[in-house]
């Protein structure tokens, strides 16, 4: 709501009265045709004062003579009426330079960095580089290097197959492609082993090309092979072959959770409050004085750069800081209550791991002076076979 006052005083808004028995259904089309209203007070059922934007005050008396309600401008406010009420003063030729002027001179800075096409890349891992390059929030434009910014970082991570960087009004706009890790690719003509991909027990296995290394009930590492890509026989020696079958294994899965024997529980009340910060580049000001009005509270903050076209950004960011009331409950867990929130907590980890048929699953839990650790163990059937080129 902040943000929307602020450009709204930056383009003129109106003060209006408005007279009539369907004030409601008024206030509803509004906001169903993102009419914003704010500051609004009623003297009377059929009068209503508001604040409404300059742009939107046309559409506005439309829909009060649809409903039958008289609308009239009280007074005008904003910036472009402050211009036109002072245009004939000197002062305002003076501002109207600084203004420009400043314009200007910040059109020689980047003020914001802009990255996309990352996936799997960690964003701040990226800034970083850039950081460190010379590419950051208030330099120059004019000293960054953009060539030698992305020979450096195309050296440095070999997770990124292409970078580029366009410097677009005071917005530098990062595009990343990033690389594919893609699996060797094994020819049916290739000679080739099946190995295991995890450390297992073997539960069943049966191959239509090659020769059995090793059999159910076997204990395997990772690595090991399960079918060799060779055949021998009596009267033809040893063929190599491209191995092919089926390997099915026990893999274990193991999760520990901690459970306090007394553990302090926070839920959210459902009331919150919103409190708002202007940022000047690397200066803060905060729009508020006092602290939380809650007791207990979490926070969580976004925050918007302004910008005066799509890619001509100011060094002036609106921090909007949500605190969320909590409450605190005090649970007392016992070896039971314990067992059955760490198996809870375990599961939903494990769940997340797994991709076979659970045959087994066992739960143990150890009892400690203050806490409990109660584990989880998976025992889980699934296919740990691949395809290893054969190296001569």
């Amino acid at each position: 709501m902040f943000f929307k006052i602020l450009i709204n005083y930056l383009i003129g808004y109106l003060n209006i009265e408005l007279e009539g028995y369907y004030i409601e259904r008024f206030i509803n089309t509004c906001i169903s045709k993102n009419i914003f209203l704010w500051g609004i007070k009623r003297t009377r059922s059929t009068i209503l004062y508001a604040n409404i934007g300059a742009g939107d005050f046309k559409t506005a008396a439309k829909i009060a003579k649809k409903h039958g309600c008289k609308i009239k401008i009280k007074s005008k406010h904003g910036l472009p009426f402050a211009i036109k009420k002072y245009k004939k003063r000197k002062i305002f030729f003076i501002l109207l330079i600084l203004v420009i002027a400043s314009i200007y001179a910040l059109s020689k800075f980047v003020w914001n960095i802009e990255i996309t096409g990352n996936v799997n890349i960690n964003v701040d891992e990226i800034m970083n580089i850039l950081n460190q390059d010379g590419l950051k929030v208030g330099v120059l434009k004019s000293k960054v290097n953009e060539e030698e910014i992305i020979n450096k970082i195309r050296y440095q991570r070999e997770d990124i197959a292409w970078i580029g960087i366009e410097l677009t009004g005071t917005n530098a706009i990062v595009k990343i492609v990033e690389a594919d890790e893609k699996p060797e690719i094994i020819d049916e003509n290739d000679y080739c082993n099946i190995v295991a991909t995890k450390d297992a027990i073997i539960n069943k296995i049966s191959a239509q090309n090659g020769t059995l290394m090793v059999k159910e009930g076997d204990e395997v590492k990772k690595g090991d092979i399960l079918i060799a890509g060779w055949m021998e026989g009596k009267y033809t020696g040893k063929n190599y072959v491209n191995a092919n079958g089926d390997v099915k294994a026990k893999v274990t899965y193991s999760q520990s959770e901690k459970i306090e024997k007394k553990e302090i529980k926070k839920e959210q009340t459902g009331k919150k409050e919103n409190k708002y910060a202007i940022k000047f580049n690397n200066f803060k000001i905060n729009l508020y004085k006092t602290l939380s009005k809650y007791e207990i509270y979490d926070t969580m903050y976004t925050s918007k750069k302004i910008k005066l076209f799509s890619n001509f950004y100011l060094p002036i960011e609106v921090i909007k800081y949500t605190n969320y009331e909590l409450t605190q409950t005090e649970i007392s867990y016992g070896k039971e209550e314990a067992k059955t929130e760490g198996t809870k907590r375990a599961e939903e980890k494990l769940n997340n791991l797994i991709s076979g048929e659970i045959s087994k699953k066992d739960v143990s839990i150890t009892e400690h002076d203050t806490y409990y650790d109660v584990k989880v163990t998976y025992e889980v059937i699934e296919e740990i076979g691949t395809k290893e080129k054969i190296d001569f």
